[in-house]
């Protein structure tokens, strides 16, 4: 058959041309009937010896694996394909091969490469001087893994920063794992460690094996080595198990599970030890050998399109242990299951709470079971004015081992109407009523009087009426675009009895620039702001081409009574409240500055004074924080002492991929803020410092920390750790 015959089968298909055809298949069959694709600019066709010659962007397929190259030759009698020039084999798992002279099998799945270029579906790269392929295996001579780039900026070849050498090297598709023999890692062209009986998954999905070690050094418990084991239980189900080994105290066993299921997932941590406990509440009493641990977990399930379940909850042991052995620096834990159901119009939420505190001065009895909260609301269209209701039934029930008991119920309804005059005003009107009803008991057992309310039961009506106006006004400004807001607020509710109920969940009151406008400025359901007032303010913002200023002020007038729930000091005591506000500035993604502020009504002495600022990029930035209260509330509510801190934080990027960072917090309270306060007004709680170098493929970071607070047997002291991430390794 001659060639021009040839080129006139691949006309009738230019894109794709079947070498199984009656008129070039001939006399001799493949050995397998499977069909094989074949396209190329040109083709020979050797009917005695029956070969066929494909020259000129040649492309084989079968079977999903893909060959490309400049010239093929395919012998149909022994089912050898050789290619050769700018060779390209893509396998059916996504990797890629690159060869000079490659020599397959008819399924274009195994044979032999010369100069082979393995690129994989994570970025990773196997280059080896030869190459043998069998069933799907790939076992490579003389070979280098690395996922690093192997050309700068310029296109100019250069040494990637990390590579693994091997006398050989396996990759199994199938096990997903690439095995090593005589491994050895090189960083910066450096040999630096021997690595036997090494091997990793070839993609992102994971595989059993050792994790990279978690080295630092804790003040509490000395040098730490930290081995992570992986061990792939399922596609869907993983267990890492992490011996911690420690120079000064007992070694610790982490665990961790995770499981993703059909309609959810969740996840059951642990951490263990036997050692030594001191006490907390008992100065002075001696070590004692004990179990410690912590214990963790978190869940979410999707029952179906309304009902969903989440789940957590933390327990420790002792108040010490997170804290000594630098898990986490939370003083107070929380545990809670809720199912909820959300549709368009309806909401439900059966919830349960419970608290664990870590703090030495608290007791633990007094601390409550929420069992049940439950929450259900509706949203219903106006038929009448246009407007929309919203109803509302609430119930939660306190316990506490040693202390006051709390049940609380609810009935709600509000309705909102909101809409625009023909001046541009925006109005929203406002109904809104509620019967409460509590049953308390042991009221004395709460030691802060405004907190108790009465024992026994009793009920509470709450309602009252609200209408806002804001008048939006639009002009250019500067070359920009601003908007002058003015907003004007009045509220009237009738009296009602805040002291006979119990205070659970409105005690941290305050006046900010986020509740000004509020119905009620109470953060809760258990204290009410009655009376009649009129709050007034205005918003103003201006943007420019990179620049963007938002600001607003505001100030509220009681016009009835003087409303004595408040404290003083809150900023709602008295006829006349506090002045609040807040400005945020922004310069394309460079500058954010935030400063929130509380002037007296009486002196516009400073009150509330907070700063959050940060100026730079990912790579290079500064950021601060500032924090003042003065609100002088007497020591007897915890929930409003007066503190100050400053918060520093910054990275300097030095090099391309280099960069040091750093961060500190320092307590500034001092005992005219807070009485029962021990500290100086200069008070030290975390400083950190480390050192970094981050490019493609390598993570290195040194760090150094110190604590400055001092608990039990989690002492104050330094912690060093050293940290080291290899892309597509031990990770």
């Amino acid at each position: 058959m001659t060639s021009a015959a040839l080129a006139g089968v691949m006309l009738a298909n230019p894109a794709a041309a079947q070498v199984d055809d009656p008129s070039v298949a001939g006399a001799s069959p493949a050995p397998d009937t499977q069909e094989i694709g074949f396209a190329a600019d040109q083709l020979d066709y050797d009917q005695e010896k029956d070969i066929v010659t494909a020259s000129g962007n040649v492309r084989m397929e079968r079977d999903g694996n893909h060959v490309r190259a400049d010239r093929i030759i395919w012998d149909r009698r022994t089912g050898e394909v050789r290619a050769e020039g700018s060779v390209i084999v893509d396998g059916a798992g996504g990797d890629r091969a690159f060869g000079d002279h490659v020599l397959l099998k008819e399924s274009l799945r195994d044979g032999i490469v010369e100069n082979l270029l393995i690129v994989l579906n994570n970025g990773g790269r196997l280059v080896a001087d030869r190459a043998t392929r069998t069933d799907g295996i790939s076992k490579l001579d003389r070979a280098v893994y690395s996922p690093c780039r192997v050309i700068d900026d310029k296109g100019c070849p250069k040494e990637p920063v990390w590579k693994i050498t091997a006398v050989r090297v396996s990759h199994d598709p199938k096990r997903n794992r690439i095995s090593y023999r005589d491994a050895r890692l090189e960083m910066f062209g450096v040999p630096v460690l021997a690595l036997p009986g090494l091997s990793h998954p070839a993609d992102d999905r994971g595989g059993t094996g050792f994790l990279i070690p978690n080295i630092q050094y804790l003040r509490n418990t000395g040098l730490e080595i930290a081995t992570p084991f992986y061990l792939a239980l399922d596609t869907n189900r993983d267990l890492t198990i992490t011996p911690h080994i420690y120079t000064a105290v007992a070694p610790l066993l982490e665990l961790e599970y995770r499981h993703l299921t059909r309609g959810g997932a969740y996840r059951l941590a642990g951490f263990g030890t036997y050692g030594e406990r001191v006490s907390t509440s008992t100065p002075g009493q001696s070590a004692q050998n004990d179990f410690r641990g912590y214990f963790e977990g978190s869940g979410r399930f999707q029952l179906d399109r309304r009902w969903s379940v989440t789940s957590a909850f933390r327990f420790a042991s002792d108040r010490t242990f997170l804290r000594r052995y630098d898990i986490s620096r939370d003083d107070r834990l929380r545990s809670t299951a809720n199912v909820e159901r959300i549709t368009r119009s309806n909401y439900l939420s059966i919830s349960g709470w419970a608290f664990q505190t870590l703090r030495s001065g608290e007791v633990q009895d007094q601390f409550p079971f929420a069992l049940p909260a439950i929450d259900w609301r509706k949203r219903l269209a106006d038929p009448w004015a246009g407007g929309q209701f919203e109803f509302q039934l609430n119930s939660m029930a306190l316990l506490r081992s040693t202390g006051q008991d709390t049940q609380r119920a609810f009935a709600g309804a509000r309705w909102d109407l909101q809409g625009i005059t023909p001046l541009g005003q925006e109005l929203k009107f406002t109904a809104y009523g509620r019967t409460d009803v509590y049953h308390t008991d042991e009221v004395n057992l709460t030691s802060t009087a405004d907190y108790r309310g009465e024992n026994g039961w009793n009920t509470r009506a709450v309602a009252a009426f609200a209408t806002e106006m804001r008048w939006p006004l639009v002009g250019a400004f500067l070359n920009g675009q601003q908007r002058l807001t003015p907003r004007l607020q009045l509220v009237a509710s009738p009296g009602t009895s805040n002291l006979r109920v119990p205070n659970e969940d409105a005690r941290a009151v305050d006046l900010e620039d986020s509740n000004l406008f509020a119905l009620n400025r109470f953060p809760g359901y258990d204290r009410w702001e009655d009376s009649t007032r009129l709050t007034y303010g205005a918003d103003w913002t201006w943007s420019g081409t990179d620049l963007r200023i938002d600001t607003n002020i505001g100030q509220s007038f009681r016009v009835s009574a003087t409303n004595r729930v408040f404290p003083d000091g809150t900023g709602l005591f008295g006829r006349t409240s506090d002045i609040v506000g807040r400005t945020n500035v922004r310069f394309k993604n460079t500058l954010n500055f935030t400063h929130r502020y509380r002037l007296d009504k009486d002196n516009l002495a400073v009150r509330r004074n907070e700063i959050d600022a940060s100026i730079g990029n990912n790579r290079t930035y500064a950021s601060i924080g500032y924090l003042r209260l003065n609100r002088d509330i007497g020591p007897q509510l915890e929930d409003l002492r007066d503190r100050e801190e400053v918060r520093l934080g910054g990275r300097l990027q030095f090099a391309r991929y280099w960069s040091v960072f750093g961060s500190t917090t320092i307590d500034l309270t001092g005992r005219q803020e807070d009485p029962t306060s021990l500290a100086n007004g200069y008070e030290p709680v975390r400083h950190r410092l480390g050192i970094a170098y981050e490019d493609d493929c390598l993570t290195f970071g040194v760090t150094w920390r110190r604590d400055y607070d001092a608990q039990g047997d989690a002492r104050r002291g330094n912690t060093f750790q050293l940290r080291l991430s290899f892309r597509n390794l031990g990770r």
